[in-house]
């Protein structure tokens, strides 16, 4: 791939190109060369750069992203595994999350914290100290589409 300018780069990224240049100012990354003071890009800038994208929608500040981005080998990998089990405990929440929100939402009662017997059951057992992903997991969740409410029906009065 031959070089591409600034604006091209941020195009294929997705962003901006005073996010490039932020970037490029924090020292995250480089451009492979300047012609004429324009900023030029290859194929190796656009991946790093496209995988500090990656790291920033998994939550990761810019700091711990240079980490990644600087290590190698066994502690690069270290480092992903940490980030990668981060992310699972927070796909795992978010999940349980979903399920009950979507209950929530397909329960005919008006107020269903304080009117749906599933709802009030649930919301009990939490305080009891069941967690939403264990309250979750007892549930078959992944065999329902979702927004169906299929299998809720005989817990709404």
């Amino acid at each position: 791939m031959a070089l591409v300018g600034i604006g091209e780069a941020a195009r294929r990224l997705g962003v901006n190109t005073s996010a490039l240049r932020y970037y490029e100012e924090r020292g995250l990354v480089r451009p492979a060369e300047r012609r004429g003071g324009r900023r030029m890009y290859g194929r190796e800038e656009l991946r790093r750069l496209a995988f500090l994208q990656l790291m920033q929608r998994m939550g990761m500040s810019l700091e711990e992203a240079r980490t990644v981005l600087d290590e190698a080998g066994e502690q690069w990998r270290a480092t992903v595994r940490e980030k990668m089990d981060a992310l699972e405990e927070l796909i795992t929440r978010a999940e349980a999350a979903r399920y009950f929100l979507r209950h929530a939402l397909d329960c005919p009662a008006d107020h269903p914290a304080r009117e749906c017997p599933y709802m009030v059951e649930t919301l009990d057992r939490r305080l009891a100290g069941v967690t939403f992903e264990e309250l979750a997991a007892e549930h078959d969740t992944a065999a329902r589409p979702p927004g169906s409410g299929a299998g809720d029906g005989d817990r709404h009065p």
